[in-house]
């Protein structure tokens, strides 16, 4: 359980960032689909930095991390901690990597129905297909420059650990900003991701372990 916690932590695949002011319920739905999908589908790679913040509820400080994110098709991540920690989290695949120092561990997620599932919202963002995701029901709505996506637990395992998770995604080129992943316990943690450079040349061998 201690294991599983901490990923949760890790990966939430983005300061409480809060209910967004200005949204309301998209009127094309079907236009929002077509062209989330068309513009997913253009993305081969992904480097971006990212802040991660931890709210804890048994704690009154926030817990904040910052490092680098890498994203290539298909199937591989890489989440890199360098401050206030280093701590390096890949996926590729079915494989999941941890590393903290010396230590590595791998686990195959093939086998790990909860990872597995978290591994998938993770590439389901970056890769377009979050809506056709069933184990959560989504509602979405937009301003001016952003939309957002509000997605709802309908699986069990997944409603053990989440009570929501909220998208922000840039208007402009529909990139994920901001993931929001409420736990059940009433733990959040928010991920922000800036300075996102698309479809540079990423070597696979950095999704292996370094």
């Amino acid at each position: 359980m201690y294991r599983i916690s901490l990923i949760l932590v890790l990966l939430a695949s983005f300061s409480s960032y809060g209910q967004p002011s200005g949204f309301s319920a998209i009127q094309d739905v079907e236009t929002f689909k077509k062209q989330f999908a068309l513009q997913s589908a253009k993305v081969t790679s992904i480097k971006s930095d990212f802040v991660q913040e931890k709210t804890l509820t048994l704690l009154t400080e926030k817990i904040v991390s910052k490092g680098d994110f890498l994203f290539k098709r298909n199937n591989k991540v890489r989440i890199e901690y360098k401050i206030p920690y280093s701590y390096l989290l890949i996926i590729n695949g079915d494989q999941m990597i941890s590393k903290d120092g010396e230590k590595e561990s791998r686990i195959n997620l093939s086998s790990n129905k909860m990872l597995r599932q978290v591994n998938r919202i993770i590439v389901d963002c970056v890769q377009g297909t979050i809506l056709d995701n069933k184990d959560f029901s989504v509602k979405i709505s937009e301003n001016a420059t952003a939309y957002r996506l509000e997605l709802t637990p309908q699986n069990k395992v997944m409603k053990e650990f989440f009570q929501s998770i909220h998208i922000v995604m840039e208007r402009s080129d529909y990139s994920v900003s901001v993931i929001e992943m409420n736990e059940s316990g009433g733990d959040r943690t928010v991920m922000r991701f800036t300075n996102k450079q698309f479809n540079s040349a990423i070597n696979d061998e950095v999704f292996t372990s370094h």
